[in-house]
């Protein structure tokens, strides 16, 4: 079995790894640290919690010397708000004893403050693809001197529309470099990407999206609509001695914030609530309450799935299944972090059932089914999304009746007009005759 002294690092490294009790690489570590150490594009397909982030930074930070540049040497872009900050406080725990500078610059911030703190120079910029592209073009950073460009969760940027912001940040950086580029699954537009700005990429892939997590057990419940969902989630969620610690996730902002409103009347300040329409400062606050206990329960969306780093999350409830099949393994690696045992839960309705089987399918794995709870009510009542639209046949009848060649009545003389095609160009031309022009008025005279 390998080992970080295997690595061979610098002592500076050794140090800091031994303060984090990081002994043993995992596999996406192992795999990748000689690939970047060589200098060639890399490619890495892993789930998240596996190790990523330290995959890169601890090649890329053993190769980086001191400097007392202003220009940055590695771009490091992530999707969200919060994946900047946990790569930054990795990033300072592995360079406890190097001077190392790193910066981190997202959107909702204060952009003059960023433009402030990029002016006193940094090695590392750790970024969302919108704030630096900003930065970028208003001339407060450069890029001449970036080696090295990472891109982690690329498919999560994709999803999220970031591409032609990346693909305007490629054209800016220096030619020579190298590209490393992290996803948990491949798609074709990320396939694309390689395509375009990847220099024959070494492709190291370790626990493959499809792929369960062998120390994740996986359960599921059928329940039929939202308000029965929501009784079954607090019938759970009042066994606290098992359910410690708490993800809900949910498919959309509207959604979360609904569930959020029927918990709270139950579990009070006990539940936290992130999705993108939270402010910067709401979400770090409330990442850091159910972080430190004070918050028991979390609701999030799936924008916010791969951009969670927290230990010691006892299950991952799937409030509903999620749209793509790709996006049920990040939910449910938000929990048996670090090889530790975790546990999830998917409830779904026979309108979900398809979703669910596609899930299945990906992980070639059937997730056992719980038998619903005896004393949880199920409440027929259904939402608006949930009811079957009502057909209003005198609306569909009057529609009808306006539908063009359905007219009884004769129609007025100004719509009797037909097309005469040609004999109606030579009438037009006898009424309105061809203008006079300058060369002509004398011969025009003459006619007359």
């Amino acid at each position: 079995m390998a080992t970080f002294e295997d690595f061979k690092v610098s002592k500076q490294l050794a140090n800091a790894l031994e303060d984090r009790e990081l002994l043993i690489p995992t596999p996406i570590q192992e795999k990748s640290f000689p690939v970047i150490l060589s200098g060639k594009d890399m490619v890495g397909i892993a789930q998240t919690g596996t190790g990523k982030t330290i995959a890169y930074l601890l090649p890329i930070l053993q190769q980086l010397k001191f400097s007392k540049q202003v220009n940055p040497r590695v771009l490091i872009m992530v999707p969200t708000r919060e994946l900047v900050v946990q790569i930054l406080e990795s990033i300072a725990e592995l360079t406890k004893y190097m001077n190392i500078r790193s910066t981190g610059v997202t959107g909702e911030t204060n952009i003059v403050t960023q433009r402030q703190e990029l002016a006193q120079g940094t090695d590392i910029i750790v970024a969302t693809p919108g704030r630096i592209y900003d930065l970028v073009l208003g001339r407060s950073i450069s890029f001449k001197d970036i080696g090295k460009l990472v891109i982690d969760e690329v498919d999560v940027m994709l999803d999220l529309g970031f591409l032609p912001q990346l693909t305007n940040i490629f054209d800016l950086l220096p030619h020579k470099r190298q590209n490393i580029m992290f996803s948990a699954t491949m798609t074709d537009e990320v396939d694309e990407l390689i395509d375009l700005f990847f220099t024959v990429p070494e492709r190291v892939a370790v626990a493959l999206s499809g792929t369960p997590l062998h120390n994740i057990d996986q359960k599921s419940y059928s329940v039929q609509n939202f308000n029965t969902k929501v009784n079954l989630l607090v019938h759970l969620l009042q066994q606290k001695q098992d359910y410690t610690k708490v993800l809900v996730f949910v498919l959309t902002k509207k959604l979360a914030d609904q569930l959020f409103d029927r918990l709270t009347q139950v579990f009070g300040s006990n539940i936290g609530i992130i999705h993108s329409n939270k402010s910067q400062n709401n979400r770090q606050r409330t990442i850091e309450e159910f972080e430190g206990g004070q918050r028991r329960i979390l609701i999030a969306t799936d924008v916010i799935a791969r951009g969670l780093d927290i230990e010691g999350i006892s299950q991952v409830i799937n409030f509903d299944v999620p749209t793509y099949p790709e996006n049920y393994m990040h939910r449910i690696g938000r929990t048996g972090r670090a090889e530790q045992p975790g546990q999830t839960i998917l409830f779904f309705s026979e309108k979900e059932i398809n979703e669910k089987n596609a899930i299945e399918t990906l992980m070639d794995y059937q997730i056992p089914l719980l038998e619903f709870p005896e004393d949880v009510e199920i409440n027929e009542f259904l939402t608006d999304k949930e009811k079957e639209p009502v057909v209003d046949k005198f609306s569909l009848l009057q529609a009808k009746a306006k539908r063009p060649g359905l007219a009884i009545h004769e129609k007025k003389a100004k719509n009797q007009k037909v097309n005469l095609g040609g004999s109606y160009k030579k009438k037009l031309a006898e009424k309105y005759k061809k203008p006079i022009s300058r060369g002509d008025k004398h011969a025009n005279k003459k006619k007359k």
